[in-house]
């Protein structure tokens, strides 16, 4: 991998819905990996895949082995401001993420410094280590204010599959709820 490139944009990694919502107009759409970190439902969605009565789970990045495969973004120039504040608005909304930059290989060799979201694992919504089943239970029967748990991961497994992004995890976690219905 090149060293880290000179490239003044700010970019953002997204690993689970900013993959298929971004909500921002950006520069340039780059697959990506994340080393030393993994995609996870590890988080516990209180407000926009769950309740606080029933939560739901999102996906978090989360340190662990290997790379996590995504999409990186460049926020167009002179958007920052606005981009920041409109993530920062959709991705701290219950403080478990916590706002990072890390290193990111892009699919052309160049490595970036990118904006990234998190798992606070001593945040209370931390919930790593549930099974697969469990993960299941949850997913299939959570809802919030946008929509089903279900559709989340359904979204996200579509769309990495779109972009050629192998997640045996999420696929294994549709056929669950496949069983389930």
């Amino acid at each position: 991998m090149q060293d880290q490139c000179d490239d003044n944009r700010i970019w953002v990694f997204g690993y689970g819905s900013l993959i298929w919502n971004p909500g921002f107009d950006f520069d340039e759409r780059m697959l990506a990996r994340a080393p030393g970190w993994e995609r996870s439902f590890c988080l516990r969605s209180l407000v926009h895949r769950g309740t606080p009565e029933a939560p739901g789970l999102v996906l978090a990045l989360d340190e662990g082995q290997g790379a996590c495969a995504g999409l990186a973004f460049a926020v167009k120039p002179g958007q920052e401001d606005e981009v920041m504040a409109y993530l920062r608005e959709r991705e701290l909304v219950t403080s478990a993420y916590l706002e990072r930059e890390i290193d990111v290989d892009l699919n052309d060799g160049r490595r970036v410094r990118a904006v990234t979201y998190v798992i606070d694992r001593h945040h209370d919504q931390y919930c790593g280590g549930l099974s697969d089943d469990e993960q299941a239970r949850i997913i299939a029967s959570a809802t919030g204010g946008r929509g089903p748990n279900r559709d989340y991961l359904f979204n996200t497994a579509q769309h990495l599959h779109e972009l050629g992004i192998p997640d045996p995890h999420l696929d294994a976690l549709v056929a669950r709820l496949h069983d389930l219905s």
